[in-house]
């Protein structure tokens, strides 16, 4: 599993893929937060906190992170490569597993400067450190689940398809529906809660209050085995 990590890893920092992703997330959510005079804008809000980040932070990684995984598998079968990759003794679990942690941590490195986000926010607050570090810290953990859950769906549909473009587009298809489409279903039922559970922004929510509640992680963790057990399944079948 090291190997592969060691290998998209590598992958990622020897083209332009890695810098743009990491370019364009900070670029999008600093123009908002701090440049756009909208509703978003943290200078405008009249009180510190970074609600504004953690409600842009899904959508931006709603298309970046299928931007990021969707040359994961793609690439492997219109190349031909794959059939190599699983000549090697690398069982598909441990195929799997490096490519998803090695795009997980590129979306990890791309969080980190955001930190400064947070020291921001510390010293504009009246008095100076007088913010909610447990909703912060809250939010900053279920980015971390959310992009686990959409980095194992943009590995599951880079095994759809040989072209990159139609795996992106499946990417972002499929996690637009789990994180937005459960709560439109909901709202057009007249707000039925059970199935807004059922989508993964309720449960985002839930740990941004603050409040770490081990069924908002069961359901990350079960969302997120599910896309990689079938990922490694259509990759067997291969």
């Amino acid at each position: 599993m090291f190997a592969i990590l060691k290998k998209e890893i590598n992958s990622f920092f020897a083209s332009p893929i890695a810098y743009l992703v990491i370019g364009v997330f900070l670029l999008i959510n600093g123009l908002f937060l701090w440049v756009f005079k909208d509703d978003f804008n943290i200078l405008n809000a009249g009180f510190a906190d970074l609600n504004s980040f953690f409600f842009l932070a899904p959508w931006v990684f709603l298309f970046l992170i299928p931007a990021i995984t969707m040359k994961s598998f793609a690439d492997e079968f219109s190349d031909g490569t794959i059939e190599l990759l699983k000549t090697k003794p690398i069982s598909d679990w441990k195929i799997v597993l490096g490519k998803f942690w090695a795009s997980l941590l590129l979306v990890f490195v791309a969080l980190l400067p955001t930190l400064t986000y947070a020291y921001t926010i510390y010293q504009l607050a009246n008095p100076i450190g007088d913010i909610d570090f447990g909703s912060a810290i809250g939010s900053y953990i279920g980015l971390l689940f959310l992009a686990a859950t959409y980095t194992s769906i943009g590995l599951f549909t880079s095994t759809l398809s040989k072209n990159q473009i139609v795996a992106f587009i499946l990417g972002v298809m499929i996690t637009f529906f789990l994180f937005y489409g459960f709560d439109a279903i909901s709202i057009s039922l007249g707000n039925e809660l059970a199935i807004k559970k059922m989508g993964i922004n309720e449960h985002f929510k839930s740990i941004s209050r603050g409040v770490i509640d081990t069924r908002d992680i069961i359901y990350f963790l079960s969302v997120t085995v599910f896309f990689l057990f079938i990922t490694k399944t259509r990759l067997n079948n291969e």
